[in-house]
């Protein structure tokens, strides 16, 4: 049932108005008591009110539902002034609270046998951690979540996982780690109600009861021989269901197993609430390209707002089709409304179909930056963005508690992981030594070292940092790079983040062309099929705009990188690495790519991240079958 608050509210104090009244008539005592009692109430259910209907942003909305949403609000909001008091005063003490986070995972796995084998009894803190346990990569753990994959117990850590995730590989096959009911904890207390205090701080209007459209997806579940799920460790429906009640895709929706099909009905129902408040998604990509598909069906999508249904191409449970459909009501005008604003083109089109909208709520820092650049620039032109984590399947790394700047900076979360750091100059040190947070630079670059709670110890998770300040004692990093996401042909490492500073460069000289994805894949991987030539890039670009480019605008690319690495430069001009080729794919194409790595991988969509470095042919191969010029 809808509920109007202008009508209801008069109705509800008139009601305790009188129930004031009867409280006063047949209980006498004691007398005082009874009318400071209903002015009580009656302020209480006044303030309500104005919390509440002055807030919910219009859109037909249950009674049960505004109150569930009011509370969820206030909650939060105090948990979150709560843990940014706590991060604050950690910040201010990161050497004691380092040292503190470090032991309490020792302890509590001493009796493990990764325990026993490194005796983490006997270490009292951080130098004895340091020089008695190695720095560790994927290959040192391999065997033993092997082990609890397979069911013996206190093998890395002292309790049973909840899940065996999956990464992303974007650096090279995808790994399973563990994680634990802690890390999952961490997260949201350290990480999730910290990002939403900094938002309401950053963002007043967020802190209404307008509802989220939150792109997110069921991944599909394995089971370990021993029944240990096997999946990938982000926000999901089911990890969301105390909270449904905040998003617009209402819960038969959110159990839609394919990809295709959940995108519609997100946007379906995003579409008939035109007082949405927030998108949000883990990655700025996910956002991005359902913007492409609503380009691409919102005829179809304004179709069934208009007559109250759900499009028969969609491939449903019948059973959840119905329980669908009769959430479905006729609405001619706002499908109307909708048809106007999509004729009118899909520049700033965000805002047109939800005029209240605040915020886009994604990462788009690392590998999304050029997703969150293109939306700012056309679908959600004039919208904020709030890029709240720095995190990773390991676990959460750091929080941005500086919304409104549009470089993305993280402040380390001390007690989360016990974090170490090596310096650029040492990642190929045989015995690398690291530094501490009290001990790094502003202004240098360190690959991240980290011990978690779920059996990770000083392992090197592969991303690359720069150090741009701190926050009192606590370090503030921007992320760089991904270690396994360089092209190396002879040895220049040229960056994700040098090489798309060069692409971004050139692509302004192509005018009216606009970037939408690329890849890169270095001439090793293609075999055969590009023919003999000196080692060289292949570039894969997506672009609007233009279907053809010249030789010599494909040209400025490798100069422009020329120009941007000495390193790259000196190899070119000795002909030791050759030119690029540059190739334009179809229109799609690397969305197709997208649903091949993941299934190669069994990726979910929550956490696939573009690789800009592509290590398996198959996936070369694949767009140089879409190459259009």
């Amino acid at each position: 049932m809808a509920f109007s608050w202008s009508r209801v509210a008069p109705l509800c104090l008139v009601v305790l108005a009188l129930a004031v009244a009867i409280v006063g008539q047949n209980y006498a005592a004691p007398p005082p008591l009874t009318p400071a009692l209903g002015v009580c109430v009656l302020a209480g259910v006044w303030l309500l009110w104005r919390g509440t209907g002055s807030k919910a942003g219009g859109g037909q909305r249950t009674f049960g539902g505004l109150l569930r949403h009011y509370a969820a609000v206030k909650a939060v909001r105090w948990l979150g002034e709560r843990q940014r008091r706590k991060l604050e005063a950690d910040a201010r003490n990161v050497t004691q609270v380092q040292e503190e986070t470090l032991l309490k995972r020792l302890r509590k796995n001493a009796n493990t046998c990764y325990g026993k084998q490194y005796d983490f009894r006997s270490m009292n803190g951080s130098g004895g951690f340091r020089a008695h346990h190695p720095v560790t990569t994927y290959e040192h753990y391999r065997e033993l979540i092997g082990r609890v994959a397979a069911g013996e117990d206190k093998v890395l850590i002292a309790e049973e996982p909840s899940l065996l995730a999956v990464t992303s590989g974007t650096s090279g096959p995808s790994a399973v780690l563990l994680s634990t009911e802690d890390t999952n904890r961490d997260f949201f207390l350290q990480g999730v109600a910290v990002c939403l205090d900094a938002m309401h701080e950053a963002f007043p209007a967020t802190n209404s009861l307008q509802r989220t459209t939150k792109f997110f997806y069921t991944p599909a579940l394995r089971r370990s021989e021993s029944g240990i799920p096997i999946g990938t460790n982000s926000s999901t429906p089911s990890s969301s269901r105390h909270v449904l009640h905040l998003y617009t895709t209402p819960a038969p929706a959110l159990e839609v197993p394919g990809e295709k099909e959940a995108l519609y009905l997100h946007l379906l129902f995003a579409l008939k609430d035109p007082s949405v408040g927030t998108l949000e998604s883990n990655f700025a990509s996910t956002i991005f390209y359902a913007f492409i598909a609503l380009q691409n069906h919102w005829q179809e999508l304004v179709d069934d707002i208009e007559q109250g249904k759900v499009s028969s191409a969609l491939a449903l449970d019948p059973r959840l089709r119905a329980r669908l459909e009769a959430l479905m009501k006729p609405d001619p005008q706002r499908a109307a409304q909708l048809r106007a604003h999509f004729q009118n083109g899909f520049r700033g089109i965000a805002k047109q179909l939800w005029p209240q909208l605040n915020l886009v709520l994604a990462v788009d820092s690392g590998s999304n930056q050029i997703y969150g650049e293109m939306l700012r620039e056309s679908y959600c032109r004039g919208v904020p963005f709030y890029s709240p984590f720095y995190a990773a399947t390991e676990g959460l790394i750091g929080v941005n508690l500086w919304p409104q700047e549009s470089s993305r900076r993280y402040v380390l979360c001390p007690r989360s992981m016990f974090c170490e750091f090596l310096p650029e100059t040492s990642l190929e040190d045989a015995s690398p030594h690291t530094l501490l947070m009290e001990e790094v630079v502003e202004g240098q670059n360190y690959e991240l070292v980290i011990t978690n709670a779920s059996g990770l110890y000083r392992y090197r998770i592969g991303d690359i940092v720069k150090v741009v300040g701190f926050h009192h004692k606590c370090p503030i990093v921007e992320f760089q790079y991904r270690r396994g996401q360089m092209l190396n042909v002879r040895g220049e490492k040229v960056s994700e983040l040098l090489f798309l500073g060069a692409l971004k460069k050139a692509v302004g000289q192509w005018p009216p062309a606009q970037l939408v994805d690329y890849c890169c894949a270095e001439s090793g991987i293609m075999g055969d099929s590009i023919g003999g030539s000196d080692p060289h890039y292949q570039v894969f670009l997506e672009l609007k705009g233009v279907r053809n480019l010249t030789e010599e605008q494909r040209y400025k690319l490798d100069i422009c990188l020329q120009q941007d690495s000495a390193v790259y430069k000196s190899f070119r001009i000795k002909g030791s690495i050759g030119p690029m080729r540059v190739q334009l794919v179809a229109e799609g194409a690397f969305r197709e790519l997208q649903t091949q790595m993941m299934a190669s991988s069994n990726t979910s969509p929550n956490t696939f991240k573009m690789h800009r470095v592509l290590h398996r042919r198959e996936d070369a191969h694949f767009l140089l079958g879409k190459t259009i010029s």
